[in-house]
């Protein structure tokens, strides 16, 4: 047990985050900055030495005003052909760093497009919360390419239920 300068004995906080807990809270408050009505993902890059090399959310393309284009899911416009996806974001967003080796931490397993991205770049592994459409043909194409690229996937398993931000410190800043 360590002790302060007055010798009054203290011992480190148990109740801190995990590496992965932290990372996938990371994607999941740039999901936050996504203006998609229905759907919100944010994705993480961390380095293999837990350092983190870029983050994205779905949305439109640079320059692309957000009022300018459809955001509709069905109909005759819908916004799949304009959307980039979280992943492909992340990928983009990461200035010609190296990810290598890194891993990527998404709440929605990546579908086959970004599958293709996160091989080329180097990613090695994927760690996701949901894997709501699994049944899908995108997402079977996504998985069989992932596996025969040697990328690891990993569903996140935590006790947690959420994580609060504050804006207001107070005594604990």
């Amino acid at each position: 047990m360590a002790s302060d300068k007055e010798g009054k004995d203290f011992m480190k906080r148990k109740d801190y985050i995990s590496w992965d807990e932290y990372f996938m809270g990371v994607a999941l408050l740039a999901a936050r900055r996504s203006k998609d009505p229905n759907t919100q993902v944010g994705a993480c890059i961390v380095s293999p030495d837990n350092i983190i090399l870029s983050t994205g959310y779905n949305g439109f393309p640079a320059g692309c005003s957000d009022d300018e284009y459809p955001w509709a899911r069905e109909g005759e416009e819908t916004k799949y052909p304009y959307v980039v996806h979280a992943e492909l974001n992340a990928i983009l967003n990461s200035s010609g760093k190296s990810l290598h080796g890194a891993r990527i931490y998404v709440a929605l397993f990546p579908c086959n497009e970004c599958a293709k991205a996160i091989i080329q770049s180097g990613i090695k592994e994927v760690v996701y919360l949901s894997d709501k459409y699994s049944d899908a043909p995108m997402t079977i194409a996504s998985k069989r390419m992932l596996r025969s690229a040697g990328v690891a996937m990993r569903q996140l398993k935590t006790d947690l239920d959420s994580v609060t931000l504050s804006f207001k410190l107070g005594d604990k800043g």
